[in-house]
């Protein structure tokens, strides 16, 4: 018999990592630990961290603290991007006991097995040695499944530790991606939302590829799939259309530019040049006139000067994207990008993301006002908040609530979209 028979877990991060904690949790409860809510008191803590920003590493030392007043007896694992690249760091924070790097995080069980509440250990191995990839989806915690399709990225980005904490890109065939999809085919989820490091680069060097997963993906029982993110030298005219013909595959990208200026795309290492994101946003907008198109910007990344950032402002602002999701460039070590000359001073960098952020507003109330008077299908959630309402989201990502139902939670209704309301969401007819 275990000393220690219940865990609860914590996930910092994208997409990916909710797949990825998902999965733990699973294969925990395999070996018999139950999950429990955080705040119970568990007798093992699993956090899985992300280390995209320095904010991420704080929280995560906020979550160690938060497990440690809920249990002080409890075992603490870490594992995820941060643990990969800063294990002594993190070992070193009172009340961790264990942390596990990018190859050792699917075999949690193992190492809790022999450590005792004394005991600190750090686990991780070159990423460079990442060969395998593990499918993972979550499941039970929300609406939604993430599927992780792809794990790490060659591209190296001159700002980007992921290739560092994650390895090189790599997924499985189609045939054994399927396996896992028929798993989730046998769950009550309708809503699949494909993720990945690079998603795009599913298949990456083999003869398949993202277009032909996403046909097969079109042929299940799955009524709705979404895809998470997806580099804009990735996202194909075949993509494009094919999306725009599916009854399954919804018109809602999530596509990320980083700047508008070409100079600092270059410095940046990105695959692509401004010119190819408008060609790629304007044959969405085409063939799919109500898709909603999300983008990610860094500002203040080393020596852009306000022309550039104004060249980047004015980009997106007459682009017909919908909103954007806003990085303030923050150094990393052992990246291309840290080494530069002339960094941006941070309140530079923070008045350029709140004059973005302003702008990301202005432009969801303006796609949303395109959609009054139409008819959508939403998708409707199970969490009811403060007020009594439900939420869920339209095929083209538009928040819409109405009052709790318990009868709809995980159901789809046609709804007619009235009027923009607060904060992004539209009210109902």
């Amino acid at each position: 018999m275990k000393a220690y028979q219940t865990a609860a877990y914590y996930t910092l991060g994208c997409k990916l990592n909710f797949s990825e904690t998902s999965t733990i949790a699973r294969n925990l409860a395999d070996a018999g630990y139950a999950k429990v809510d955080f705040e119970r008191g568990a007798d093992v803590y699993v956090i899985n961290t992300c280390s995209v920003t320095d904010n991420a590493d704080k929280k995560c030392r906020n979550v160690v603290r938060r497990a440690q007043k809920y249990n002080p007896e409890a075992k603490v694992v870490v594992l995820g991007c941060y643990a990969q690249l800063k294990p002594e760091e993190i070992l070193a924070i009172p009340g961790v006991n264990l942390v596990l790097g990018a190859n050792e995080k699917f075999d949690t069980a193992s190492y809790l097995d022999k450590i005792s509440v004394e005991d600190k250990e750090a686990h991780y191995g070159k990423v460079s040695r990442a060969k395998t990839f593990h499918p993972s989806f979550s499941m039970g915690d929300r609406t939604r499944t993430f599927l992780k399709i792809q794990d790490g990225c060659d591209y190296f980005c001159s700002f980007c530790t992921i290739p560092l904490a994650r390895g090189n890109s790599r997924s499985q065939t189609i045939a054994e991606t399927m396996k896992v999809v028929k798993e989730v085919e046998a769950t009550a989820v309708k809503e699949v939302v494909l993720t990945g490091v690079n998603t795009g680069e599913f298949g990456v060097g083999t003869e398949e590829n993202f277009h032909d997963l996403i046909q097969v993906l079109d042929q299940t029982t799955i009524p709705r799939f979404r895809i998470s993110s997806i580099e804009p030298n990735l996202l194909s005219s075949e993509i494009i259309e094919f999306t725009s013909k599916s009854k399954k595959f919804v018109p809602h990208f999530h596509v990320p530019l980083q700047s508008g200026s070409n100079r600092i795309l270059k410095d940046m290492k990105r695959r692509y040049l401004k010119e190819l994101y408008t060609d790629r946003v304007h044959t969405i907008k085409r063939l799919m006139p109500d898709a909603c198109i999300g983008v990610d910007i860094i500002v203040g990344f080393p020596g852009e000067t306000d022309e550039e950032f104004m060249e980047t402002f004015e980009f997106v602002r007459d682009l017909p994207v919908s909103y954007f999701h806003v990085f303030s460039y923050s150094e990393r070590p052992n990246t291309i990008a840290n080494r530069m000359d002339n960094p941006v001073p941070m309140p530079k960098r923070n008045e350029r993301s709140e004059q973005l952020r302003i702008l990301s507003q202005k432009k969801r109330r303006a796609f949303n006002e395109t959609q009054i008077g139409k008819t959508k299908t939403v998708l409707w959630e199970s969490a009811q908040d403060e007020n009594g309402l439900m939420h869920g989201f339209t095929e083209n990502y538009i928040k819409v609530s109405k009052p709790y139902n318990a009868k709809l939670v995980n159901s789809f209704e046609e709804v007619t979209l009235k009027d923009v309301a607060a904060e992004g969401m539209m009210t109902l007819v």
